[in-house]
């Protein structure tokens, strides 16, 4: 039940004087609770966060038998009126009424207006990168003045001797490894993947580019009234359907595709996506909003990303609907972590997956005994087997626009890569990492990213 009008601007009110510029600023614990307050909730009414005690009443689920609770998934080849959708047209329709229901329930929706972002060449570097000679420009791209300015940092890479403008793929990257590939001479940066592939990418012809997402909104609750999220909103608090950072963070890239087209060195047409974990979640958000991008990989993304909502195991919307990362999504998906759930959803994450269709999308994860990331069974938070479902379900969506599905429906062994057609999926044999699938994204890419010759 909904809250009168009036309760809700006074507790919206309240708020607001906590968050303008000069007047101090809500934890994301503060702000978490005026959504919950504007929905009508409270705390108590939302699940128990699954954790990482076996013996705890709240377990994480790890058994794959106990997984599919709910077995009936949305399908996106029928319209909201019950009629089929039957050909390439009606799937263009079909597709709005699925971003529709991402955009209300979920993701947020975006501002109709945004701001123009001016990028400027803060630097220009000749250099020599797996045996390549390469220029890296470092860029900056600037959304308002004064202290609410957003700048967003991205990085460029293309080699010095080509014949044209060439493929280039993204990566969304964490804060920290944008900060060490910036630090000093690419060919000392370590951290993966671009340690490694960043050389096989640019001996294949290719450039790449870092973006640093924090950049354009940070990744925290308590940052919602800065950043390209606070700018356009003035500094004031989201309403309960404003966007969230994975729409910010999209939105983002978009804009550094936008500078590519700008740049001779580049081929805009064939600019790629790929990111891990929440900034893998991320590049399918990304993929379904903007078709200009020509092909993704997206690692271990798991629940919010490639993994179906409704294959209960690993994390959990209830866990997404924490104050650590509700900031993700808009308000009203806080509803799904409490008196709803998977179930209710309307969509579910085989239909972000399809809003990418025809186009190529590789997506990858770990083993489920790995690095020990935030669970003692490596990739298992992730839920990989739950993210190769939703790809067999985006499957029907291919084919209706004349691409191959994965061509299975059963999970393969442990470092097979099933990529028949446009869609690709691997498990590999590390934890909740994307770089040791990186070798067969580039197989995969090379379908479809070509040079000038």
């Amino acid at each position: 039940m909904r809250i009168g009008w009036w309760r809700a601007l006074v507790l919206g009110a309240g708020m607001i004087a906590g968050c303008v510029p000069g007047h101090g600023q809500m934890t994301a614990e503060q702000d978490r609770a005026r959504l919950l307050g504007l929905l009508g909730l409270k705390e108590s009414e939302m699940r128990a966060r699954p954790d990482g005690n076996p013996k705890s009443p709240h377990a994480t689920n790890y058994d794959l038998a106990k997984a599919n609770v709910y077995t009936k998934l949305p399908d996106p080849l029928v319209f909201k009126d019950g009629t089929a959708v039957k050909n390439a047209e009606d799937w263009m329709r079909r597709k709005k009424e699925i971003r529709a229901d991402f955009d209300k329930e979920i993701l947020g929706r975006t501002p109709a207006s945004l701001p123009e972002v001016k990028w400027q060449v803060v630097s220009t570097k000749e250099e020599k990168y797996g045996g390549v000679d390469v220029v890296t420009k470092r860029l900056a791209g600037q959304v308002g003045e004064g202290a609410g300015a957003v700048q967003i940092d991205l990085l460029l890479t293309t080699p010095a001797k080509t014949k044209g403008p060439v493929p280039v793929l993204m990566e969304l990257a964490f804060e920290n490894d944008f900060k060490r590939a910036t630090s000093g001479p690419l060919e000392g940066y370590v951290p993966q993947p671009w340690g490694v592939d960043g050389k096989l990418v640019v001996q294949r012809g290719w450039g790449f580019a870092i973006l640093n997402p924090v950049s354009v909104q940070k990744d925290d609750g308590s940052g919602l009234t800065s950043g390209i999220i606070g700018y356009v909103n003035h500094g004031k608090p989201r309403g309960v359907e404003d966007w969230g950072a994975l729409k910010a963070w999209a939105w983002g890239a978009h804009e550094a595709l936008r500078y590519f087209e700008t740049d001779k060195a580049v081929d805009a047409k064939q600019v790629g996506l790929a990111g891990h974990s929440r900034f893998g979640k991320a590049v399918l958000v990304t993929m379904a909003y903007y078709p200009e991008f020509a092909i993704g990989y997206s690692s271990s993304s798991g629940e919010g990303g490639a993994k179906l909502y409704r294959h209960i195991y690993g994390e959990t919307i209830a866990n997404l609907c924490g104050p650590s990362l509700y900031h993700w999504f808009d308000g009203e998906f806080l509803r799904y972590g409490g008196p709803l759930n998977a179930g209710d959803l309307p969509v579910d994450n085989h239909e972000l997956i399809a809003l990418s269709a025809p186009r190529p999308l590789f997506i990858a994860g770990g083993s489920d005994a790995g690095d020990g990331y935030a669970e003692p069974n490596g990739d298992a938070w992730a839920d990989t087997h739950g993210m190769f479902l939703a790809e067999v379900a985006a499957g029907p969506v291919y084919k209706l626009m004349g691409e191959k599905d994965l061509g299975t429906t059963e999970f393969p062994k442990i470092g097979t890569t099933v990529s028949s057609g446009a869609l690709a999926f691997q498990q590999h044999e590390g934890g909740h990492l994307a770089e040791p699938s990186w070798p067969a994204f580039l197989e995969f890419a090379g379908r479809y990213l070509k040079t000038v010759k």
